[in-house]
């Protein structure tokens, strides 16, 4: 499995960005889905499908949506790509990772673990605190 990460630029918050969803939901195949836009479609488009988009906010990997499918798109840009994403924005164990301009490809094998319900919820605690709990490795 592959999955692509990417800044959520202008957010500071989780919460920022679910806001920003929010406005943008849509609908892909019948499915609750939320689209983004990019210029070129991943090489690796077809290993990406049923993956996960990682989003870097304040400098960490800390949510994820599935990635639900391509298509192209005429935009006010031109012709783009619209990359489908779930609705359902998962958290995921907070991982230190520098800002970048685009998308980048994430391995599986390096992905971080989902932080979903029970104590290990740490998705409504402040960007602060969970870059310092990370660097502390104690999530």
């Amino acid at each position: 499995m592959l999955h692509l990460t990417k800044t959520a630029v202008q957010c500071g918050h989780v919460q920022e960005l679910e806001q920003r969803n929010e406005g943008r939901l849509g609908s892909y195949l019948g499915v609750p889905a939320v689209p983004i836009y990019t210029r070129y479609r991943p090489t690796r488009h077809a290993e990406l499908v049923g993956g996960s988009l990682y989003w870097i906010v304040a400098h960490q990997l800390r949510v994820r949506q599935e990635i639900l499918g391509f298509e192209e798109a005429q935009t006010e840009k031109g012709q783009q790509w619209r990359i489908w994403l779930g609705a359902e924005m998962i958290p995921v164990a907070a991982r230190r990772k520098r800002a970048h301009q685009g998308w980048r490809y994430l391995e599986d094998r390096v992905k971080p673990a989902d932080m979903v319900g029970g104590s290990g919820d740490i998705s409504a605690l402040p960007p602060a605190l969970v870059r310092e709990l990370a660097e502390l490795c104690l999530i």
